[in-house]
């Protein structure tokens, strides 16, 4: 996977609007996760049955989250962000204890490939599970934005960092695959690609790894990092703004927050901050919309992009 697909065929934007951005990016994060986490573990007939079509941020859900809550997608892409500002660089070592940290205030929602990952990392120390073939869930790809924002205009770093990261808590090549298609597709939404370029950048993915093509669409929508991904793809290809992608993400039940997320992450800002629904932004809790906002503009003014600008980058 490689930003080099689309060599001299991305806009000129202002940094102004790459900031903006990249904090869509984030944003759309915390939207999707807040939104999905409601019909997490749902059927479609469930959702059908007891919403009609689920549009409104209410929470509820099993974890019984309030209106604008967020799980573990947001809070562990938090504690990453907060990781690479706190120490001003990457650190692998920063990142896992990061997740410790919070791993050890009980989150109300922690996948179990993550836990055994962060408790292998308190006893052993080491940062890299072994592979293993049943590491093929979507709990590395579901926390990818801060990577993608930080290592915005280098294709080499995103590709280590998003491994990297991944190898934490999940071990497995379409884990990794996915990690890095969706940061490289999370990175050209950022600098103005269209639709139709996003896509070509998905076809990369499924030219490479043949699984993850989603037409036609099964309607799975599991925890397996290649449900996931057909889910996001089918829905984003078959939309035209961020409302009704998510929407339509979210409605497919199984693993919906992570659906949600990566949704949000890759249609924030090839729509732009300006047409996510209000109603949402209102709900979704305060603190954590300031967050990852900060932490965005943090990221992108410290990434490779923009220290070959003349932007400022602290």
């Amino acid at each position: 996977m490689d930003l080099g697909l689309l060599s001299g065929q991305l806009p000129q934007l202002s940094w102004e609007q790459i900031e903006s951005n990249a904090q869509a990016a984030f944003l759309g994060v915390a939207l999707g996760d807040a939104l999905g986490a409601t019909t997490e573990f749902m059927t479609p007939h469930e959702i059908k049955s007891k919403y009609g079509v689920h549009k409104k941020m209410i929470g509820g859900g099993w974890l019984r989250l309030s209106p604008g809550e967020v799980t573990d997608d947001t809070e562990m892409s938090i504690h990453m962000a907060r990781a690479v500002i706190d120490v001003d660089g990457w650190d692998l070592t920063s990142v896992a204890d990061y997740f410790v940290k919070w791993m050890q205030k009980r989150p109300k929602d922690i996948g179990a490939t993550c836990a055994r990952g962060l408790r292998t990392y308190i006893h052993k120390g080491t940062t890299q599970m072994p592979y293993n073939e049943w590491d093929a869930g979507n709990g590395a790809v579901m926390r990818i934005v801060p990577v993608a924002i930080y290592t915005l205009g280098d294709q080499a770093r995103l590709n280590a960092y998003a491994t990297q990261q991944a190898h934490i808590t999940h071990h497995h090549t379409l884990s990794d695959a996915a990690c890095i298609a969706v940061g490289s597709m999370v990175q050209a939404a950022i600098l103005g690609a269209s639709i139709a370029q996003l896509r070509t950048l998905a076809e990369d993915l499924i030219r490479r790894h043949p699984k993850f093509s989603f037409e036609p669409y099964n309607g799975h929508s599991s925890a397996y990092v290649v449900d996931t991904i057909k889910t996001v793809f089918h829905h984003l290809f078959n939309s035209n703004d961020f409302e009704s992608c998510l929407v339509g993400v979210v409605n497919q039940g199984g693993d919906a927050d992570t659906t949600g997320a990566i949704a949000g992450m890759i249609a924030g800002p090839l729509y732009g901050g300006p047409a996510f629904p209000k109603a949402w932004c209102k709900r979704l809790d305060r603190d954590v919309s300031r967050e990852v906002q900060h932490l965005a503009q943090m990221l992108v003014r410290r990434s490779p992009m923009a220290h070959r600008s003349t932007q400022p980058c602290t």
